[in-house]
């Protein structure tokens, strides 16, 4: 009997990411009030800017804006952080970057996984923000220990849907049929779960080290904490959010509003408090309340060159040092005034990010609008129109927007600007394998579509020119 075809990953990462974005509607009906704003937006500035339109269309990204998502899950133990990214790479997932959100107090450090060939980011950008709890940061030992203990007694991931990851694994994929069981078993590791895994006691004493560690320890499994829209409009979401019920938080994360959009700008509504059961009390437990889960919404710009971004972690910086948020919002029109002030020094056009290389771009051909059979440089074809320079969108996240979102889901939005204290090597032993370079990624990228559209119009003899001069890593 023929074995059965293989589907591609890319297939299977949107069977999941739907199940996924159905299951947290059902549990979390905000989310879904959330899409239809973000919809609303999106179509709202799509028909206000026919250019940005015909922009997004041609560089294939206005297909994939209605079905982009990221989530976020939590994870225990390096055992747990294996498991889930040998499953993800099933779905065409990898871990890129490493980010360590000690910046803000947070006992945990992460990665994301996420897809990495432009055509796959393409057919479904989804990514999952995965971070694994640092028992090392707890300052009680008899708690970290109480905490180690009681997370080794957990298994997330169904004996099934490993049978599944170890099957594509050995055979090299799956079938549609073997897809289906994978994906239905993965969402079991996803659900949420009102029962809890310890008594009210314990979960206190985890509760008052951190809100964080009490999330990641007292349940069966790392429900997933929010799913994340992208939004082509942020500042018109963040207005529109309390008038379809939704409490925003205080400020956006990330840069201030431009015309040329860079790297990532984030919000979020507050953190549902929901109804949990205890264990150790008769009948179904003690009933009580856990906050964690939550609605957050993205803006999706260029990627910064490396130049780029030592340029944007400074201006970032300056603010954060001159205008304090407090736990309340307290501030938080000073401080959007004040980065407004200090990103004046970024350039704002797309031709000047490019000119300056601080940011990361990817080429396409139009044979159409070749005017001279040998060009003298790159700006000229750029110029004529013949290569057109697309912003490569920013696929990943930033530890100082990350940390700001965890630290107002956890009840305030006070900002700390904590020295990091990561631990990349730890990190990259749990999971069994090294986190990508996103730099190199996009650089890559960006190299390898520019040869390949010069091959296009017939002048390769600018491709050394251009080498020499370029950031980032060659083609590998």
């Amino acid at each position: 009997m023929a074995q059965a075809q293989h589907i591609n990953p890319d297939e299977i990462r949107t069977l999941f990411s739907t199940a996924m974005s159905e299951m947290y509607c059902k549990e979390v009906p905000q989310y879904g009030t959330l899409i239809e704003l973000v919809r609303d937006v999106n179509k709202e500035t799509l028909d206000a800017d026919p250019a940005l339109r015909e922009r997004m269309s041609a560089a294939g990204e206005l297909e994939r804006l209605d079905v982009e998502r990221h989530g976020a899950i939590r994870l225990g133990t390096p055992a747990e952080l294996n498991a889930i990214g040998r499953m993800f790479a099933v779905m065409g997932m990898y871990p890129v970057g490493y980010y360590d959100l000690s910046v803000a107090g947070i006992p945990v450090h992460s990665t994301a996984f996420r897809p990495l060939e432009p055509t796959s980011l393409e057919r479904n950008p989804f990514r999952v923000f995965c971070s694994l709890l640092r028992l090392d940061l707890i300052e009680d030992p008899e708690l970290s220990t109480k905490a180690a203990d009681i997370l080794s007694q957990r298994q997330i991931v169904t004996d099934q849907a490993m049978v599944m990851t170890k099957k594509a694994e050995s055979e090299g994929g799956l079938s549609r049929e073997d897809a289906d069981t994978f994906v239905s078993e993965s969402m079991q590791t996803f659900r949420w779960h009102q029962q809890a895994t310890v008594d009210a006691d314990t979960y206190a004493r985890l509760h008052d080290a951190h809100r964080l560690i009490a999330d990641v320890v007292s349940f069966r499994g790392p429900h997933i904490n929010h799913l994340t829209p992208r939004t082509l409009d942020i500042d018109a979401v963040q207005r529109g959010m309390p008038k379809r019920g939704i409490t925003p938080k205080a400020v956006i994360e990330g840069p201030p509003r431009r015309s040329a959009d860079i790297l990532l700008r984030q919000t979020s509504f507050k953190a549902l408090e929901e109804s949990i059961l205890f264990l150790g009390y008769e009948g179904a437990g003690k009933p009580g309340t856990h906050t964690a889960r939550f609605g957050e919404i993205e803006q999706r710009g260029i990627a910064l060159t490396s130049t780029g971004r030592e340029l944007y972690d400074r201006l970032l910086s300056q603010t954060r040092t001159s205008v304090q948020i407090g736990p309340q919002g307290e501030g938080a029109a000073e401080y959007m005034a004040e980065l407004d002030k200090q990103f004046t020094a970024f350039p704002d056009s797309y031709a000047e990010l490019r000119n300056a290389k601080l940011a990361f771009f990817r080429y396409r051909a139009v044979p159409s609008r070749l005017s001279q059979e040998k060009a003298v440089s790159i700006d000229e074809l750029t110029t004529s129109g013949a290569l057109v320079a697309d912003p490569q969108t920013y696929e990943d996240f930033l530890p100082v927007s990350a940390a700001g979102i965890f630290q107002s889901n956890l009840g305030s939005d006070s900002q700390s600007n904590a020295s990091a204290a990561g631990n990349q090597t730890a990190f990259e032993e749990a999971l069994g394998k090294q986190v990508l370079d996103e730099m190199e990624l996009y650089a890559n990228t960006q190299a390898k579509s520019l040869k390949h559209a010069l091959e296009i119009l017939g002048q390769c003899h600018l491709w050394n020119d251009e080498q020499l001069s370029s950031p980032g890593s060659p083609i590998h």
